[in-house]
């Protein structure tokens, strides 16, 4: 799929409105996990790649990326969770391969070990799973939501592009910057920018960071070397917090390492799950 025209072309509708989500290839199941402030484009180098032997199955969280957004809409990790738990039972999938990247993986975390969910393999890239995190921008807006989510259109887009600027360490190309800026310049996707981060709350990984040790599935680490938004120092402590796990450093990466060293992360995938 160009990436001019990436769309996602099916829907599920939950209560908190409509997720888009696509499905590509046939063969065992694997689920892809997105991160704020992204979407699902941020696996739009891997999906070609696993399709050729894998049925993959990959969405925007909600109030991200091409799904529903909409005022006073709960989007915290929690909701995410509860909605990636509903997609694998309207999937039908029962122990799927999942991937999770950024709060893809608290979301992909609280899904296996508050839900019940079962996986076949854990892969986490860059994941928020540790405290502390999050950052004197986030804490700025969750105090001024409605300020932010009132700046000139001009302003909001230099804002969004900075941001998403300063998780990448190693040059990604254009097109796929703008497509990383582009579901949050949209007349809904302004104050739903602000929302998603207005709602982060440390409590969420909090409330599983003690069950580590309590993941009933093989786990993969990789980990960006120059991640600048969660240090490298954050994924090895998560990968002794986590019995058995692999872990990898991801070179020449910073926060969005499958965009930014696409062959030694889609290597490293493959590789694990076969």
């Amino acid at each position: 799929m160009a990436m001019q025209n990436w769309k996602l072309e099916q829907t599920y509708k939950h209560s908190e409105g409509i997720v888009s989500y696509g499905i590509s290839g046939t063969g065992p199941d694997v689920v892809l996990v997105h991160g704020t402030p992204w979407s699902s484009f941020t696996w739009h180098l891997l999906i070609p790649i696993l399709a050729k032997n894998y049925k993959v199955h990959y969405y925007d969280f909600i109030g991200y990326g091409q799904s529903e957004k909409k005022d006073s809409q709960s989007v915290s990790l929690d909701i995410q969770a509860t909605l990636l738990a509903d997609l694998l039972k309207h999937w039908d999938l029962k122990k799927p391969h999942v991937i999770g990247h950024d709060f893809g993986g608290a979301t992909s975390l609280r899904t296996h070990l508050l839900h019940g969910c079962e996986f076949q393999s854990l892969q986490l890239i860059d994941v928020v799973a540790l405290a502390p995190w999050g950052s004197p921008f986030f804490s700025h807006i969750q105090k001024n939501e409605e300020a932010f989510a009132g700046v000139p259109d001009y302003i909001h887009l230099a804002i969004v592009k900075a941001y998403i600027a300063g998780a990448i360490h190693n040059p990604i190309d254009e097109e796929q910057f703008d497509q990383l800026v582009k579901p949050w310049t949209t007349d809904n996707g302004k104050a739903a920018f602000y929302r998603q981060i207005a709602q982060a709350d440390q409590k969420f990984t909090d409330e599983v960071e003690p069950l580590y040790s309590k993941i009933r599935c093989p786990v993969s680490i990789l980990w960006g070397e120059n991640d600048s938004w969660i240090p490298l120092e954050t994924g090895k402590r998560l990968h002794a917090a986590i019995p058995h796990s692999k872990f990898a450093v991801v070179p020449e990466a910073g926060h969005l390492a499958q965009l930014e060293n696409p062959k030694f992360v889609n290597d490293s995938v493959l590789k694990f799950l076969q």
